[in-house]
């Protein structure tokens, strides 16, 4: 019985990932959609980070942001990844004490 809910768990897991994957191939796209596409994984990578941001400091909101806003800057400034969370972890870390 575990195998068969292990091998239903593993289709009902794979088959919406792997349907989209094989179809997306084969579309072709306005260039319009196109450019909303790309637009997605910062839109959900945003979604992920700021509420993260927002509950450094439970009590005070504002560190979490003045570190988002830091790590924005470095990034504008074309630092790499690494340094742009160093930045943010210091700043929040500089804050918070």
């Amino acid at each position: 019985m575990i195998f068969v809910i292990i091998v239903g768990m593993v289709l009902v897991t794979m088959i919406p990932r792997a349907i989209p994957a094989l179809i997306v191939d084969k579309l072709e796209f306005r260039d319009w959609v196109n450019r909303w596409l790309n637009g997605i994984p910062f839109a959900a990578l945003g979604a992920l980070i700021f509420p993260g941001i927002m509950t450094v400091q439970g009590e005070d909101p504002r560190i979490g942001l003045l570190g988002g806003l830091v790590a924005i800057g470095l990034a504008l400034l074309g630092l790499n990844v690494i340094l742009v969370v160093f930045g943010a972890i210091i700043t929040v870390f500089l804050l918070s004490m």
